[in-house]
């Protein structure tokens, strides 16, 4: 039959305008501009009085603004006997991401569903009693993109009738379109659905015939396409129900703890009429919000979960950064997110669900092993730039040779051509969507069963009526169209891995999962990032500091602990972290950062003041894993200890101390410093300066950039010929699309050196190390830099204040090591990996700027070069040259991102051999954690734990979760097999292996206070230690 499908597609749209009977609207309101979480809330505030609102002339303002509507109606005659639905809506038409309005719908006084631009109606009576009475209430935010809205309201009965078969028509309808018109199941498809409104009779709507022509249609379809056609199961479609909330974005914390609410409400209120629908969602942080909010719906949601119909599933507090967060912050997410969901629902998380989180480290593959984590889900590498990832389902292989059964989402937009090879999160529940995703999924030959994550996301809202309706008849498995089943995510994998696990196709891949996207990410709100790493290592000293204490009866302030990590781990989320929210959400990361440092730095005083005790001794705290004698800063008030030299610098005193035994202490006496000579030589040169130290004969230009560096004991320069060291370069930075996300290949065509020097002077030069401060000037902005070079240490510091006032300009420093090299070693989590720095294809093209935490390295046989850093992130190595990125100023979402004051330490470390041999990871712990300093009795020195092994890092000391004894993690990370031995300072009453959720596992028998272990290369080894 010519032009079928467009006939039926006539139809259906005449039935859909069909399906509202009869309608009156709302148009006398009250109204507050407020924020209230219930009725009784706007109630009580008798401060702020009710407002008329007409809504057919009055309209309401604002951009991010709360306002509370409320109106009151009596059911009419003749709408007794029927359900009656609401429909609400602003004058806004477009596409919606969760930015425009957004509302709370209450009913006399009952929390309902959320409403916004694509949640617009809500059955709220199945039979209305003429003369009942109804009270709305409407917690209402304007979004942030429009400054006035209309507010509109209507009451409707409906068809059920009529919407049933306009769905039993429309869902085939949308299948058509990626079918070949030529097939017999798409002539099949069309004809059935011809016959079907052949019995329409639509001369009077509405009418007793029409409705009884709908029914027979209705029927003959149930017949046809549902029937005799349907039982279609080669391919299916596993769905599940989901909302992805973004915990801050375009919003805030706060708003996102208002979004919770609406899209619960709404997945709950749904689930009424939908007994089929099951909806999974992560992230027990938004757990917490509802509870606090709303625990009448929390109550309901338990319910669902008990009925097995709503899962909370997905291994982390919430879906944290993967690049920037610490291995023991990723530890911790672990931790508090499964621990919350089997004490709140008594179910064991076995899937980390991160779909939208821009990259992932090598390392995770053995965090989530070791945290009861079998497989993991993402989508977010389809958005990448350069290459498309060539299996959808394959093994992960970690750093350490871990693996984890995982799968990418292959869901497309609606009509969206399989070769663009982007997938969303956000899915439809649509026939061409899933029949979509079918095609772009990579990896048919072994599974038959793709996964559906279906809903309106990233601001929440989550699924449709309109996507259940679809799914209903989807379900029956409509020929040509994968077949719908309702499933939840774990009981997906659990299937997939039996399909999969014996298949001599399944594919593995290797090492990280690089994001070639949203490079930017690394380095973007850079006091953000700043505050994370000094928060993280600052818990990690409490922690030591509180078992130390314990010993001399001081309370574990476990509770105190846990709500600060709680603060750390939010913040860590995959969109505060990487610097891509709004600037309110830094406004209040400020303040909460300024807390957690208040709060660590008060604790710790008080740990090592009861560890200390009175006395005039200044004792000295090692809460690194190695023992160490590198300078400290001394206690206010105090000039110089016995027998060693000090300088003064900032006002600081600095002096050199005995060795402190590693995650230990020792003490010296105060007193009058050691009298020493500097051991430097600094003559004026060309308007730069020859400077000799103990270690370097260092040239430096007018520019104040290092011109040479030679290295006296190995003989041989540290740049390359020709170029200059601590080149500090800006870019001009205005990505393709995502500002504050992005940095694109094509930064590097347009660049400045910073050479105009404000000054430059020697500011310290003494027994301990000289230093030299310079001051430059760039277009808007200040910085200030000093430089140190040390006398008993080959680290040269480079402690930098920048005043930054530019936008979309990029700052990074270089540093031309002059080794021969195609790779460099970065620091990750529990490890580290190799990249190589070459382009010669494109997945190397794509690597131009990569993640690293606290060093990078490259060397060649016998020498090489490290770059150190106290807080940055984003590094570029091209042919041995190092590039540390500093700053980036974007602006969009924040246009003011990176415009403040600037503190950070970057420090060169160049070494004889290899970074395994050199001490390089000793000197960046040094320089991320110093020495911790108090006055008191002194001790003898101590060691709580000690390796024998420079390879296996003791990196967390910590009271157990039970409160019944000591963890102690320690990690493997020169990837090598090691027979390791730790040194404990008493002997242990039993020691057990455990797994990173402090499972025991197997005992280890002690020989008196050491403990013995094989560790393997990478390996992360937690014991659990009883005293």
């Amino acid at each position: 039959m010519i032009f079928a499908k467009e006939r039926v597609e006539v139809i259906a749209s005449q039935l859909k305008k069909q399906i509202v009977v009869q309608s009156f609207s709302l148009d006398s309101w009250q109204m507050k501009e407020a924020f209230y979480l219930t009725p009784a809330e706007a109630d009580a505030d008798t401060q702020t009085p009710w407002q008329p609102f007409d809504s057919t002339r009055d309209h309401w303002y604002g951009k991010d603004r709360h306002y509370w509507f409320r109106t009151e109606f009596t059911v009419p005659e003749e709408y007794d006997g029927k359900q009656l639905w609401l429909y609400l809506r602003t004058q806004i038409e477009e596409w919606d991401d969760a930015k425009n309005p957004q509302f709370l719908i209450f009913i006399n006084g009952v929390v309902r569903q959320g409403a916004d631009m694509n949640h617009r109606e809500l059955p709220f009576v199945d039979c209305a009693k003429a003369g009942e009475r109804f009270v709305i209430d409407l917690q209402a935010h304007s979004g942030i993109l429009h400054p006035e809205f209309r507010l509109m309201a209507d009451v409707q009965e409906r068809s059920e009738l009529v919407k049933d078969l306009y769905y039993d028509l429309q869902v085939p309808l949308w299948a058509l379109d990626r079918m070949d018109k030529e097939s017999k199941t798409y002539i099949d498809l069309c004809t059935a659905m011809n016959d079907a409104i052949n019995l329409l009779d639509m001369r009077r709507v509405p009418s007793e015939a029409f409705y009884e022509s709908v029914q027979q249609a209705r029927d003959l379809l149930d017949k046809t396409i549902y029937g005799e056609m349907a039982g279609f199961d080669d391919v299916i479609a596993s769905c599940i129900g989901h909302t992805h909330i973004d915990v801050a974005w375009w919003w805030t914390v706060a708003q996102t703890r208002e979004k919770t609410a609406r899209s619960f409400s709404t997945v709950l209120k749904m689930m009424e009429e939908y007994p089929e629908y099951r909806f999974m969602s992560s992230q027990p942080v938004l757990y917490t919000f509802l509870h606090e909010r709303y625990p009448e719906l929390y109550e309901q949601l338990k319910q669902r979960v008990k009925e097995a119909r709503w899962e909370p599933e997905g291994g982390m507090w919430l879906e944290a950064d993967c690049n920037l967060t610490a291995g023991e912050s990723l530890v911790r997410q672990f931790l508090y997110g499964k621990r919350f969901f089997r004490e709140e629902f008594g179910v064991e998380n076995r899937v980390l669900w991160l779909p939208d989180v821009f990259g992932y480290s090598g390392a995770l593959p053995q965090i989530m092993k070791k945290s009861g984590i079998d497989y993991f889900m993402t989508t977010k590498l389809s958005w990448n730039q350069f290459n498309k990832v060539p299996n959808d389902t394959m093994m992960w292989e970690g750093i350490d040779g871990s693996r984890v059964l995982t799968h990418f989402i292959s869901t497309l937009g609606v009509g969206q051509s399989v070769e663009k090879f982007f997938t969303t999160y956000n899915g439809m529940l649509h026939p061409d969507s899933i029949m979509g995703g079918w095609e772009r999924y990579q990896n048919k030959e072994m599974n038959n069963d793709i996964l559906i994550a279906y809903g309106y996301g990233d601001g929440g809202g989550g699924p449709t009526r309109e996507m259940l309706e679809t799914g209903r008849r989807m379900e029956k498995g409509i020929k040509g169209v994968p077949k719908v089943r309702q499933c939840g995510a774990l009981q997906y994998f659990t299937e997939l891995e039996e399909r999969v696990k014996d298949s001599r196709r399944l594919p593995v891949w290797t090492g990280e999962f690089y994001f070639e996207y949203h490079r930017g990410t690394y380095t973007s709100m850079a006091r953000n990032k700043r505050s994370n790493r000094k928060s993280e290592l600052a818990l990690r000293d409490v922690e030591l500091l509180s078992v130390l204490a314990q010993e001399k009866g001081a309370a574990y302030p476990a509770e105190k602990l846990e709500k600060l990590w709680k603060m750390v781990l939010l913040n860590q989320f995959h969109d505060i972290l990487p610097g891509s929210s709004i600037k309110e959400v830094y406004e209040v990361t400020r303040e909460e950062y300024a807390q957690i440092a208040a709060e660590c730095k008060a604790l710790a005083d008080e740990k090592m003041k009861a560890v200390a005790g009175e006395g005039s001794d200044v004792v000295l705290f090692n809460t690194l894993g190695f023992a160490r004698n590198d300078l400290a800063v001394l206690p206010e008030g105090v000039s110089g200890l016995e027998g060693f030299a000090a300088q003064e610098a900032d006002g600081k005193v600095y002096s050199r101390i005995p060795s402190v035994p590693s995650k230990g202490m020792a003490s010296a006496k105060t007193g009058a410093a050691a009298k020493e000579e500097a051991p430097f030589s600094i003559q004026e040169e060309n308007g730069g300066y020859l400077v000799e130290t103990p270690f370097y004969t260092v040239c430096i230009d007018e520019n104040g950039m290092m011109k040479t560096l030679f290295d006296k004991e190995n003989q041989r320069n540290v740049f390359k010929p020709g170029q200059n060291g601590n080149r500090l370069r800006v870019f001009e930075d205005k990505p393709i699309y995502y500002d504050n996300w992005d940095i694109d290949v094509y930064y590097t065509e347009k660049g400045w050196d910073l050479t105009d020097v404000t000054s430059m002077e020697w500011t310290s030069v003494g027994a301990l190390f000289a230093e030299l401060t310079i001051e430059r000037d760039f277009m808007q902005s200040k910085m200030r830099q000093k430089i140190r070079f040390y006398t008993d240490s080959r680290r040269i510091d480079f402690d930098t204040w920048v005043d930054w006032h530019e936008h979309q300009h990029l700052l990074k420093v270089f540093m031309p090591a002059d080794v021969h090299t195609d790779e460099a070693t970065f620091d990750i989590q529990f490890g580290n990996v190799t990249r190589k720095t070459h382009a010669n294809t494109s997945w190397d093209q794509a690597r131009f700027e990569s993640c690293g935490h606290k060093w990078v390295d490259v060397s060649e046989g016998g020498y090489g070069v490290s770059l150190l850093n106290d807080c940055k992130y984003g590094h570029s190595v091209k042919e041995a040259e190092i590039g540390l990125t500093l700053i980036k100023s974007g602006i969009e979402p924040n246009p003011d991102t990176d415009n403040e004051e600037h503190f950070f330490t970057y420090s060169l470390y160049p070494h004889a051999g290899t970074w395994k041999e050199s001490d390089t990871v000793k000197e960046a712990e040094m320089l991320n954690q110093p020495v911790l300093t108090t006055l008191g009795a002194a001790v003898e020195p101590m060691s709580f734990v000690s390796s024998d092994d420079d390879n296996v890092i003791i990196e967390t000391v910590k009271a157990s979760e039970d409160g019944k004894g000591v963890v102690l993690r320690v990690y493997e990370n020169q990837n090598k097999r090691t027979n390791a031995c730790l040194t404990l300072a008493h002997e242990p009453k039993q020691v057990y292996s455990c797994n990173l959720m402090e499972e025991k596992e197997d005992v280890l028998l002690p020989c008196m206070n050491k403990v013995s272990f094989t560790i393997l290369p990478y390996e992360i080894k937690t014991l659990y230690i009883e005293f």
